[in-house]
């Protein structure tokens, strides 16, 4: 298993505390563009404080978390409360996989994932520059060569047709802004019987200290994967708080 060499923590916070100086110098615009006629979307003025008011299948989307939260990934106790490095074996990739990380954030699991596939990459996907910056950063520290940062829109993870032999979404997909779009486009780009793997805090459990919008059920999970042709496999329950469910591309 890859175990990331000790980085210059100092140099790290740096790197987010410039990212945060230039976010108040030039907000970001986050607006999310609304589609009240769309028979996908539906936008609601009242909502809750942790969502950005749009629903999709009866689903409220989540904010995104943003790339000041970035030391929090990679917290130190990361592995021992959500065990992440289950998640990496559950994969059972091939040496020769093309692995895509939606919503890679800092990289976290891409990392991990690299030394896997010595023979594939990893595309760590994300729609914030300022987290492809931080990939940047790690991949000159331990010499990786098989990471590859993709810089997504709302709607696109830019990822070539039949491409990838698995796309994976850690605690990211229920903050997707088009959820639909960004399925359809990753569905075209797996590969014949790729594999699509969702890790999402399980949302049937009211103790589990997160965000109830930052928290999703099978049940919605795998309705919203087969209204884009996906066909759930298992269910893993190898962590301790998550969900971890497989689908298939036919």
């Amino acid at each position: 298993m890859y175990t990331r060499k000790k980085y210059n923590l100092i140099y790290l916070v740096f790197i987010i505390s410039v990212i945060i100086f230039n976010c108040l110098l030039y907000p970001i615009n986050t607006t999310i563009a609304t589609t009240n006629s769309s028979p996908v979307y539906e936008q609601r003025n009242t909502y809750n404080p942790d969502g950005i008011g749009k629903y999709y299948m009866g689903r409220e989307i989540a904010k995104v978390m943003g790339h000041t939260g970035a030391a929090w990934l990679e917290r130190p106790g990361r592995e021992a409360e959500e065990k992440p490095s289950k998640i990496v074996d559950a994969l059972n990739l091939k040496s020769t996989d093309v692995v895509a990380d939606i919503g890679a954030g800092t990289g976290y699991l891409s990392f991990r994932i690299a030394p896997k596939v010595p023979q594939g990459k990893v595309l760590a996907v994300d729609i914030q520059p300022e987290m492809l910056d931080i990939i940047n950063f790690f991949k000159r520290e331990p010499n990786v060569t098989n990471v590859e940062p993709i810089l997504a829109t709302l709607t696109n993870p830019n990822l070539p047709n039949t491409s990838i032999d698995l796309a994976l979404m850690v605690d990211a997909y229920h903050e997707f802004a088009y959820p639909r779009e960004v399925m359809q486009a990753i569905v075209k780009a797996l590969k014949p019987g790729g594999r699509v793997v969702l890790v999402e805090y399980r949302g049937e459990n009211p103790f589990i200290m997160i965000k109830r919008l930052h928290k999703m059920t099978q049940k919605q999970v795998k309705k919203e994967m087969q209204a884009v042709g996906l066909t759930w496999r298992e269910t893993k329950n190898l962590l301790p708080q998550q969900h971890l469910m497989i689908f298939e591309k036919q």
